[in-house]
């Protein structure tokens, strides 16, 4: 995937994005990574799948590497500075391809629940995001790691996760989702990181995306 280095002013210092511009963008589209302590980063392939997908889909991309990653600079806070850090990176993004493009959050795994508070808080501002796609999300209790307090979403977030996945349960997404009444897309077999079933992510993102 063709892409672009960019480095933008945060809070810590430097925030690393790769950038993948589109002609006449329709939107942009703003991509949280997996958690940093445990290697997560911008180039994990469900990460990239997203992107690829959102850019088939007409939207410039925005793949931010969290603190403590890459070329970003500054230490790892949990999820609380990461959230002033996409924000950041979303303002920029707005500034290169337009304010009036509509706004489309992703993210896998801690991405997704950092993309949870971003939209919690875009949606305080007024300035709410278009939709949603969360993969493998963070939520609840995970073992060797913390217990998630995933932010409640739109009605039309698109939430995907793997039947087998061992990093987070499914029950703990189901918990999360069931007091939204929030339809969870699970694919069988499928574990945290979608080995050998990527584009099956990729088919349901573009068949939620008809109605666009």
């Amino acid at each position: 995937m063709q892409h672009e280095r960019v480095f933008i002013n945060g809070s810590a210092g430097h925030i690393e994005v790769f950038v993948e511009p589109t002609p006449a963008a329709r939107g942009i589209a703003l991509i949280g990574h997996p958690h940093p302590l445990f290697g997560g980063t911008a180039d994990n392939k469900v990460v990239t799948t997203l992107a690829r997908t959102f850019r088939e889909l007409g939207h410039a991309t925005l793949r931010p590497s969290f603190r403590g990653v890459g070329g970003s600079e500054g230490h790892h806070d949990h999820g609380i500075a990461e959230t002033d850090d996409l924000h950041a990176v979303l303002a920029w993004g707005r500034e290169r391809f337009g304010h009036t493009l509509p706004v489309y959050l992703g993210g896998f795994s801690f991405g997704a629940y950092v993309v949870t508070r971003l939209a919690r808080r875009l949606q305080d501002e007024g300035t709410p995001a278009r939709r949603l796609v969360l993969v493998g999300t963070a939520a609840g209790f995970i073992e060797g790691a913390r217990s998630y307090q995933t932010e409640a979403v739109a009605a039309d977030t698109v939430v995907i996760h793997g039947a087998a996945d061992t990093t987070v349960p499914l029950a703990n997404v189901l918990a999360w989702a069931e007091p939204m009444n929030l339809p969870v897309v699970v694919v069988p077999g499928a574990d945290h990181f979608f080995h050998r079933r990527l584009h099956i992510l990729r088919d349901i993102i573009q068949r939620a995306w008809r109605d666009e």
